[in-house]
């Protein structure tokens, strides 16, 4: 709209004032908003423009800024913080910027960006002391390909840094190489609101991930409470300070009057927005449907009280944790009684965020099968939300197919019975019922193993319902890159043929014992799915097999390869490009357990030709934006587990 066109030109306006030489370096590298729609507009809206002006007043005398504004679901929490070569002239322009295109994320209640210069985050939750997140990511600009020396110089300055900078108020750069094809130059940049420890921790982690850029010329890594950098250009000012000068205060005041125009037309667009979307509101379910799952689970047998469960897993002591996920953290508890449970302890605890995964726990609490982990309760009364689940002892598969040692306690009858349990579970979850399930994020992690290792599907966080009469749901696309359908991540459609497609994978990866995850350190190097299809094109799949699967003595070893070579021919049916040619998961079992079921040939995999494989390129770019609009971007990308590694 026309008021949003004319932020650009105020802040044209401000550059033109400009009297410092400095780089306030407003490039921006990515922003990431949240998957929660706000909670009231009326409330949250007026929140956000207080916690960005309360920040402006104090990014101008110290390049940083937090504020708290409001109390339950609309209450906003925001931060901002400039990178430490930046001075006070700089720092403001580079605040401008930020907060003129955070408001993008409305209507959801949550957002981060990250500038070159400078970072800014809001959300409806406290979010001050975290330093790690799912949405943790590196950026790689792929400009040039560089030597081993430069590599070398950048591990170096990265060791430096992050060393430095916890003991240096969360800052830190150096330079190494002592020539021009050599020479490296970092930044490190801790959030200030962090102690010394979780900046290390922050830097540590964002220094491993950082490396995976290399050998390019560039690289940026994005974590929750941190930013680092490295470049074969020097890119940070000279000069830091204040710039207190006369006519650098004029330029100071007038960035204050124009970033107070910013807000007055950010409020006024996104005022616009709520009107316009008034009546789409009204008729979306809200709050009232999730305020009354939350009263209905507090009468029911679901219901745990949280000191139970508190009690259960020791106060959620670490020993007891389980694992990572994308929704929160599980822990093993037992209970008075003597049952094992696996406790999931919300990350992001607010009502609305609850009331929202409640109403996905209503779905999967409708449905019981012998092959998907069961759901015992949860507790919604207490300070946290938790789910309690049936606790698993072996965990999750990826633990042993992608292990030399523990898969060889995987042999083929075992990884054979996984196979067609998961199978059945899908089956059950996509044509028993009057309302068909999708679960989105079929993968090795999230399927559990049991005490005699058989296979429960888990983790139904982004599963969605639909009923029988609709061919498919168009939706913000969100799973894990490398197991989500070609027709899904380019189109948003979202067909039972989705969870097909990553099953095909599953069943890749459990024969052979390699992920498939095709990725830019590893350039030019195949996918699981098109390596495997192009050993059955040749007749050399057997190449590929586990070398684990082949330990063990049978008495007939060529009906094991046979039966394996059947198996491997119907992940490639899975995987095909088009839709329409996969089977269902109904045809697939039979496939898999009836040999006389016919298999037709295969066709290609998706991303084999140079057309498909520019538009998985295009999604696995680390600087493609994984927050956009519904017309084939990704908008929520996970790469989550319920007992993760």
């Amino acid at each position: 709209m026309e008021l949003k066109q004319s932020i650009p030109f105020l802040l044209l306006v401000i550059i033109l004032f400009r009297t410092s030489m400095a780089d306030p370096r407003t490039k921006m590298v990515s922003i990431m908003c949240g998957n929660q729609l706000e909670h009231n507009s009326t409330q949250f809206v007026p929140n956000f423009v207080a916690v960005m002006e309360n920040i402006s007043e104090q990014m101008r005398t110290k390049g940083y800024g937090s504020a708290v504004v409001g109390s339950g679901p609309d209450a906003n929490y925001g931060l901002a913080q400039c990178y430490g070569d930046l001075s006070l002239l700089d720092c403001v322009l580079c605040y401008a910027e930020a907060r003129s295109v955070l408001p993008q994320c409305f209507p959801f209640n949550g957002g981060r960006i990250y500038l070159d210069g400078c970072f800014m985050r809001a959300q409806n939750y406290s979010f001050f002391d975290e330093y790690k997140g799912p949405e943790d990511k590196t950026v790689c600009g792929n400009k040039t390909r560089k030597g081993s020396g430069f590599g070398a110089s950048v591990r170096q300055a990265l060791s430096l840094v992050v060393s430095g900078a916890p003991t240096n108020n969360g800052y830190a750069k150096a330079q190494m190489g002592s020539t021009a094809n050599d020479s490296a130059y970092v930044m490190a940049d801790c959030w200030k609101n962090l102690d010394e420890r979780s900046c290390r921790a922050c830097l540590e982690n964002a220094s491993k991930s950082i490396t995976s850029c290399l050998p390019w010329s560039e690289g940026r890594a994005l974590n929750t409470g941190c930013f680092l950098r490295y470049d074969d250009k020097e890119f940070l000012n000279k000069e830091g300070g204040s710039g207190g000068n006369s006519r650098g205060t004029r330029v100071v005041i007038i960035v204050s009057v124009v970033s107070s125009v910013v807000v007055l037309v950010v409020a006024v667009a996104v005022g616009h927005h709520v009107w316009r979307n008034r009546y789409i509101q009204k008729k979306r379910k809200g709050s009232n449907d999730a305020n009354k799952l939350v009263r209905t689970l507090n009468d029911s047998s679901l219901n745990f009280k949280y000191s139970t469960l508190e009690k259960a897993t020791e106060s959620f002591n670490d020993n007891n944790k389980l694992g990572q996920g994308g929704f929160g953290s599980v822990y093993k508890g037992v209970l008075p009684d003597g049952r094992e449970i696996a406790v999931k302890r919300l990350f992001f605890n607010n009502r609305h965020r609850a009331g929202d995964f409640y109403n996905e726990v209503n779905i999967i609490s409708t449905v019981e099968h012998k092959n998907l982990v069961r759901l015992l309760g949860c507790s919604c009364s207490g300070p946290e939300s938790l789910l309690v689940y049936e606790f698993l002892p072996n965990k999750s598969l990826d633990r042993f197919i992608f292990d030399q040692t523990r898969g060889k306690g995987l042999h083929w009858e075992k990884r054979y019975e996984i196979i067609v349990g998961t199978a059945e579970g899908l089956v059950y979850l996509h044509e028993n019922n009057n309302i068909r399930i999708i679960h989105r994020d079929i993968k090795s992690s999230n399927i559990l193993l049991d005490s005699r290792l058989r296979a429960k599907i888990a983790d139904f966080g982004l599963a969605r319902s639909f009923q029988e009469d609709k061919s498919h749901i168009s939706t913000a696309i969100a799973g894990t890159l490398g197991y989500m359908a070609p027709e899904y991540l380019a189109h948003g459609q979202l067909t039972e043929k989705v969870d097909v497609y990553s099953f095909g994978v599953l069943v890749l990866e459990i024969v052979t014992g390699r992920q498939n995850n095709r990725s830019k350190s590893a350039e030019y190097s195949d996918s699981l799915v098109t390596l495997t299809w192009k050993h059955f094109q040749s007749g050399r799949v057997e190449d590929l097999y586990d070398p684990n699967l082949m330990l063990h003595n049978y008495r007939d070893n060529q009906a094991m390869k046979n039966q394996i070579c059947r198996v491997v021919h119907v992940g490639l049916l899975c995987t095909q490009e088009s839709a329409s040619l996969r089977p269902t998961m109904s045809k697939a079992l039979r496939m898999l357990t009836n040999k006389e079921e016919h298999l037709p040939p295969p066709t290609t995999p998706p991303f084999v030709d140079e057309k498909t494989m520019e538009l998985n390129d295009k999604y696995e770019d680390p600087s493609y934006p994984l927050n956009a609009d519904d017309d084939g971007s990704i908008a929520d990308v996970t790469h989550s587990s319920f007992y993760p590694r």
